[in-house]
């Protein structure tokens, strides 16, 4: 789903979702809110349910809180959502990892991501970027790929991360180039390579990027969504610089498991939606590096839909295996 489709969702719920706080109050939720994060307390995902958590609280009139269970790429968290009571009081905030890519990329799950959740709605959405030193001659992605086709140790890239290597599978698979993934354990270590020269390029968040490039350390050459990202203005994507419809992003979505009501799945996804339209809200997802979506239950279930169509093909084709 581009940022044309996500804004279009986003807004034909605007005008439904105008309800003030305390508007329509029913009896859910009566007592405090669990929201499972399947990553540990600290990580990128973990910050932003917080945040969500704490304008969920304020909006609905009970604590929801959060309960980290990392592990295992995302999964252990995911499956003690997938099999908690259906009853509202538990919900997960899913990602493009535990529901699009894990099912291809670990045979034995003991989850479906379609079959054991119902959705409730995409929070907020983030693309990667490609970096490389503050000093480095690559000015564009149409620079790497032809250094890339020269040879020469040019296509050498630096991937911390299961995302990062999605994405250097899709520009290898859009364009035929000889780019080389070189895998890393985080962040820190590949962006130092990149720094004293052992590699040439980066992918990674756009949360890292920013703090990269602010202190000088880096350049960013391109942003995986299909236009600029407002998380790294003045940026070009990759789709920009030649390599038509190419679009990766990562995300961050509300789930329940199986059976919620509906009633409890409408009353969340009008509250979410409420709270992404708020100027302070949209700001501090903008801080943290996140850009908020919004949109229906059924938005969110076409969306993942299409990821794993997407994502699928090139998992099995390419062999990534988790990191």
């Amino acid at each position: 789903m581009n940022r044309a489709m996500l804004s279009a969702a986003a807004l034909s719920v605007a005008a439904f979702f105008s309800l003030s706080p305390h508007a329509a109050r029913g009896a859910y939720p009566e007592k405090p809110v669990r929201i499972v994060v399947a990553y540990q307390a600290g990580q990128g995902t973990d910050v932003a349910t917080r945040y969500l958590a704490e304008k969920l609280s304020a909006r609905l009139g009970q604590a929801f809180y959060v309960e980290n269970r990392g592990g295992a790429g995302g999964n252990i968290g995911t499956d003690v959502a997938a099999r908690a009571e259906p009853d509202g009081y538990t919900l997960t905030m899913g990602t493009n990892a535990t529901h699009a890519l894990n099912e291809f990329l670990y045979p034995q799950l003991t989850f479906d991501a379609k079959r054991d959740f119902v959705p409730i709605a995409l929070v907020a959405t983030f693309p990667m970027a490609l970096m490389v030193a503050a000093d480095s001659k690559l000015q564009s992605v149409g620079d790497l790929l032809a250094a890339a086709r020269r040879g020469k140790g040019a296509a050498d890239v630096g991937m911390p991360s299961t995302t990062a290597q999605l994405v250097l599978e899709l520009m290898k698979d859009q364009t035929q180039a000889p780019l080389f993934g070189v895998p890393y354990k985080g962040s820190p270590t590949a962006v130092n390579d990149v720094m004293g020269g052992q590699i040439p390029v980066l992918i990674d968040t756009v949360a890292v990027a920013r703090a990269q490039v602010a202190g000088g350390k880096l350049r960013a050459l391109a942003v995986t969504s299909q236009g600029p990202s407002e998380l790294l203005p003045g940026v070009p994507s990759v789709a920009q610089q030649g390599v038509p419809d190419f679009e990766v992003i990562a995300w961050n979505a509300l789930y329940a498991p199986k059976g919620t009501p509906r009633s409890v799945v409408d009353r969340l996804n009008q509250a979410v939606n409420q709270i992404l339209h708020e100027p302070e809200a949209r700001a501090r997802l903008l801080q943290l590096g996140y850009e908020p979506a919004g949109g229906t239950p059924e938005d969110l279930a076409r969306f993942a839909d299409e990821e794993r169509a997407k994502w699928g093909p090139i998992i099995r084709k390419s062999g990534i295996r988790p990191g």
